[in-house]
């Protein structure tokens, strides 16, 4: 089972109409074999959860994250010799952003027919992201994340504009971001650093971060 690009329909028109300058995704796929070093060929991270995934996530977010980081507003030592200015361009961002946005990374695994030798079966194995299901109050998670997370990051938890994916995100990194959210680290919102984080308790957060494992579609 190969990873795929999807573009939809109403996603490309955004990308390429009006005055806004067309995005070159193969420029994209030409950058991304940088941050593969780190984040995976197909931006499915790795370690863990060290790294992050970050396929799929909605084009605005990475955009917006990609300039924070070059910024230096959001701080992340391993990430400054990637994004400073004069390596990753304002345009660099637009194209690394769609080609990572439009990878969907399998999360079934795949049916071999028997010709595969051992490394291939190996490289198809390793695209398929399942993140294992966390321990918590599945109920409870539910209700707080519908109730108070899915406005901005969607019923599903794919995320939407500049809010990021959750579901099918390591927990572990979903957790070590909560923690710096709460140390006012990392802002939550736009608002500042005190965001909707601040006012659950420890076992909230970890039903939420249950409940988000136990919502993946597995693809057919």
């Amino acid at each position: 089972m190969r990873f795929r690009l999807v573009f939809p329909l109403a996603f490309v028109a955004l990308l390429f109409s009006g005055p806004v300058a067309a995005v070159d995704l193969e420029k994209g796929k030409e950058i991304n074999g940088t941050c593969a070093a780190c984040h995976g060929e197909n931006g499915e991270g790795g370690k863990r959860g060290e790294y992050p995934r970050i396929a799929g996530q909605p084009v605005k977010y990475i955009e917006g994250q990609l300039r924070n980081f070059r910024s230096r507003t959001r701080m992340n030592i391993p990430m400054f010799p990637y994004t400073q200015e004069r390596e990753l361009s304002d345009e660099d961002i637009k194209d690394i952003s769609a080609y990572i946005a439009g990878i969907e990374l399998p999360n079934k695994m795949p049916t071999y027919t028997g010709k595969e030798d051992a490394l291939t079966r190996l490289l198809m194995a390793e695209k398929v992201m399942i993140i294992p299901r966390s321990e918590g109050d599945l109920e409870n998670g539910g209700q707080i994340y519908q109730k108070q997370c899915a406005s901005c990051h969607a019923r599903n938890g794919k995320g939407r504009g500049m809010f990021p994916r959750l579901v099918g995100q390591y927990t572990s990194y979903l957790k070590r971001q909560t923690d710096l959210y709460l140390k006012g680290d990392r802002p939550h919102d736009e608002e500042g650093m005190v965001g909707l984080l601040n006012g659950l308790k420890d076992q909230d957060i970890k039903d939420i971060l249950a409940y988000l494992t136990s919502i993946q579609e597995p693809q057919e």
